[in-house]
């Protein structure tokens, strides 16, 4: 067969005579070249820039649903995770069907709540949603069969839930489960200055420490959250300024034990609780969080002086859990029950008209009757105003699991008899008639009132005007009910305006400061100092962990770096020799 040529093609370049422009030249004609427009079809539907196709893969753009079980610390971590995601470009939506990705934010207190996360896992699934995972679940059990394959963002990792999130929109399975520590010393978590969405922009909950010093034989949050880690005062109080300049009029203090605040750091809390009392603005309000009563006993003195300041509410969440020392003694709470009376007397005798909330299990293994009948007469005897009562499920991983369990049948009798037992007493009929100073800060669960609270952190419903939300106001107590009081505002009254500032919009991303606004440069963090990488686990290799403006370093935005290489791409294929359709 004769050969098409006289002699054989090297490269495609042989093919290009003398006389053929070279791609130099036709760089400089390209100016005199028309693209031609073609016509679409009026049909065609178009996308824009802001609205790509949901299934592009094109980093911080798609739709995100973040749905949070749990107490008050994993609300926060949520907020966190929800701001820097906004921060990026991500759209936090309401709408869990129109999202492209689930954030699934758990809790493991209880059996009900993990069912309620699994389920979400599986419909998720079920709906082809991609699915990143947080909170206490995957932190304390990452191996369970029905996490496998999916992305998990441990509680201390936080901070880097734009990397976990990006990556999984990619089809990646990325898990970051380590702790934070500096020079071997475990810190509290993920920086507090971080960009965050508030679920109410008037609160700001504010966690001063993670994990705790007990090791109660019933908790999974343990297994999560580890041993005490406390943030600095300085931190703390920088964050309550910040919040207070962003419009917020009340902030929460949480942790797993805010009573134990301190003690790995060489403070306490009434150290902390003073020096936050100093920032907070005339008309905010500042609420403890839940203290167990080993710690507190040694300041009662100080918390006492504290609980009356007029910007604190005389407030304290102190859980008992039993009234029988055998039964704290198998939960291993490190108290007796008269060291519980003790704290209560004395907060009652020293701060008049305190509220104190406590938990209560019921069928905690070994419980007798006269065990549980000595619960009721607490009970009885203090008519707590708020009491969170709580049947035993037997966590997994944990000894109590493995004590001698109490019958399904009694347990869930002996919840009912103290729930008929708390029913039974109004706390809030002899308020009737007075007049209190309340805080507006919410709205109520059918819309029909906003919420406040009172000195003593009691709810008041007052009427739906705009002009009250986030304004302390003088009512009427006209109402009561088991769980609120009804007050109708004072007209010749003072109106305290809390905010230093106008609060943030719903949904609106709080501490976008300057430094969030522009890449760090120099191999420095948003502090000054030098960077530390942190090695990421992930499920393929290699993968290089993208560095964002408010972690520990990075240079250049993303969406830059993208176009760029883009860029590099075209100009490649058009040198060579690609042809393009004018």
């Amino acid at each position: 067969m004769p050969a098409a040529c006289d002699s054989v093609l090297e490269d495609i370049e042989d093919i290009v005579s003398a006389q053929d422009p070279k791609p130099h030249d036709r760089q400089f004609v390209r100016k005199n070249v028309f693209p031609k427009v073609r016509k679409r079809s009026s049909q065609q539907n178009t996308q824009t820039d802001d609205d790509p196709p949901s299934d592009s893969i094109i980093p911080g753009v798609q739709k995100i649903w973040i749905r949070t079980w749990g107490c008050s610390h994993n609300n926060s971590d949520g907020e966190y995770m929800a701001g820097q995601l906004a921060a990026y470009g991500y759209k936090i939506t309401d709408n869990s069907a129109e999202a492209d990705l689930w954030l699934l934010n758990s809790c493991t207190v209880k059996n009900p709540a993990e069912d309620h996360f699994r389920n979400s896992i599986k419909k998720a699934q079920e709906g082809n949603k991609k699915v990143v995972l947080a909170g206490c679940v995957p932190q304390a059990q990452p191996r369970q069969d029905y996490l496998k394959g999916l992305s998990i963002i441990g509680v201390q990792q936080i901070d880097r839930v734009v990397e976990v999130v990006e990556e999984t929109i990619k089809g990646h399975s990325v898990r970051l489960l380590g702790q934070k520590k500096d020079n071997g010393k475990r810190l509290g978590g993920a920086r507090l200055d971080l960009p965050k969405i508030r679920k109410n922009p008037l609160i700001e909950i504010i966690s001063i420490n993670t994990g705790c010093l007990n090791a109660c034989t019933y908790c999974k949050t343990k297994h999560a959250r580890g041993d005490l880690a406390s943030y600095p005062i300085e931190e703390l109080v920088d964050r309550a300024k910040q919040s207070f300049q962003e419009g917020v009029c009340e902030i929460w203090l949480t942790s797993e034990d805010t009573g134990a605040y301190g003690r790995d750091i060489g403070t306490d809390l009434p150290t902390l609780l003073w020096k936050l009392v100093e920032a907070i603005p005339e008309g905010a309000m500042l609420r403890l969080g839940m203290t167990n009563p080993p710690y507190i006993l040694e300041h009662l003195e100080e918390m006492a002086k504290i609980l009356n300041h007029p910007r604190v509410y005389a407030f304290l969440h102190i859980p008992v859990q039993s009234a029988s020392d055998s039964v704290l003694m198998d939960m291993k709470r490190e108290y007796c029950v008269a060291d519980f009376k003790r704290v209560v007397d004395f907060l009652k005798e020293k701060v008049p008209g305190i509220t104190i909330a406590t938990d209560i299990i019921c069928g905690f293994p070994g419980e007798t009757d006269e065990d549980f009948q000595e619960t009721m007469k607490l009970v009885e005897q203090y008519r707590f105003p708020s009491l969170f009562i709580n049947q035993f499920y037997p966590r997994p991983g944990t000894p109590a699991a493995k004590m001698h369990q109490v019958p399904a049948a009694v347990k869930k009798q002996r919840t009912k008899d103290l729930s008929q037992l708390f029913h039974s007493y109004n706390p809030y009929d002899h308020k009737v008639g007075e007049r209190q100073r309340v805080l507006v800060t919410e709205e109520s669960f059918d819309s029909n009132y906003y919420v406040a609270h009172n000195p003593f952190y009691e709810q008041v419903l007052v009427p739906k005007d705009p002009v009250l939300m986030g304004k302390m106001v003088e009512v009427n107590i006209y109402e009561a009910g088991k769980h609120f009081m009804k007050g109708q505002p004072v007209s010749d009254a003072r109106v305290y305006t809390a905010s230093i500032t106008r609060p943030l919009a719903k949904g609106e991303v709080s501490g976008l400061t300057e430094e969030f606004r522009h890449a760090p440069q120099n191999g420095t963090n948003w502090k000054g100092h030098p960077s530390a990488e942190i090695p990421v686990k992930t499920s393929f290799s290699p993968w290089m962990p993208l560095q964002l403006p408010w972690q520990q370093e990075g240079s250049g935005l993303k969406i830059l770096s993208v176009s760029l290489a883009l860029l590099a791409v075209l100009v490649m294929l058009y040198y060579g020799g690609m042809k393009t359709e004018l």
